[in-house]
């Protein structure tokens, strides 16, 4: 079987934090989710949807693909149709980060970007790129990836949950994910409870807009998470409990881990380590805490450079 690129897909590691952790409380490992080849978890989602619509005949050969996108699932788009010969049309938008929309269009993606509010993440937002690429689609005919209602990719996500149950050994108490799209913690929650219906399951949300746990809907900047409503994959009987973290909670723990742990990552693994700490103090010594390092901070060098400077 030829080998290309996409074959480096998964197989991540699993490392444990050693200087970022409560005294008295549980172990914390980290799943470095930047090893994969764009530097991102999305790698696995957007190789599942691409397979699962060539298998059905939703996509074919020389076809295009569609797809709206905070930038790490278009990265990891743009990189799995560049290999299979797909041509991309993207749908963002300026509140992103700027490294993420250059490398989707290194990649040969076609970009649609659209306005923010002062570069910050809401619900408008949301819905206006979803619309922007549902128009895309309509009018070219290209194949709609529609992550936020695409369950193809949780196939994706039943292996992160099986690696993790390998690399842990089947000793896992909790497991800890911030929210996009939902499938990340749907999909591999779902597969850990199969294996232990015990493990709890931690949600994270942006404090500035914690609509899943009933708060209103509002801006924030944490990348790739909190779409300002109540998304459809979204599964609130899976879940134990869902941590508000706030920006600035988020971006001074993505800072920590550069210079506690050398672990370079974006905020929305900030947002992951905060609510694992958490979850690590209620659970205690004797217990361990698996979560997510979304993807590496190299994404984010502007963004972290500007506030580093202010």
């Amino acid at each position: 079987m030829p080998i290309d690129i996409l074959s480096r897909i998964g197989g991540t590691t699993l490392l444990p934090l050693r200087r970022i952790v409560p005294a008295k409380g549980a172990r914390v490992l980290l799943k470095l989710e930047s090893e994969n080849p764009t530097g991102s978890m999305k790698d696995r989602m957007a190789l599942a949807m691409i397979e699962a619509a060539e298998r059905d005949g939703r996509l074919q050969p020389g076809g295009s693909v569609v797809e709206y996108t905070g930038g790490s699932t278009g990265v990891s788009l743009a990189q799995v149709c560049a290999v299979k010969g797909y041509r991309l049309h993207i749908v963002t938008s300026d509140a992103f980060a700027r490294e993420k929309l250059t490398h989707m269009r290194l990649l040969g993606a076609e970009l649609t970007i659209i306005p923010s509010e002062a570069g910050r993440m809401t619900e408008k937002l949301t819905k206006d790129m979803i619309e922007a690429a549902r128009g895309i689609a309509t009018e070219t005919g290209a194949f709609w990836t529609d992550q936020m209602r695409n369950t193809d990719q949780l196939a994706a996500y039943d292996k992160l949950a099986d690696e993790i149950w390998e690399q842990t050994e089947g000793r896992i108490d909790g497991f800890v994910q911030s929210v996009g799209t939902a499938a990340s913690l749907r999909g591999t929650g779902e597969a850990l409870l199969r294996r232990d219906s015990r493990i709890a399951l931690t949600a994270v949300e942006p404090a500035e807009s914690a609509v899943l746990s009933g708060g209103p809907t509002g801006a924030h900047k944490i990348d790739g998470i909190g779409a300002g409503y109540v998304v459809p994959l979204w599964r609130a009987d899976l879940v134990d409990a869902i941590e508000r973290v706030s920006t600035a909670e988020a971006a001074a723990m993505a800072l920590r881990l550069a210079r506690e742990e050398g672990l370079f990552a974006g905020t929305s693994t900030g947002a992951n380590v905060t609510a694992a700490l958490r979850l690590a103090e209620r659970l205690g010594p004797d217990a361990i805490v698996v979560t997510v390092m979304c993807d590496t901070g190299m994404k984010y060098l502007n963004s972290f450079g500007a506030q580093l400077a202010s």
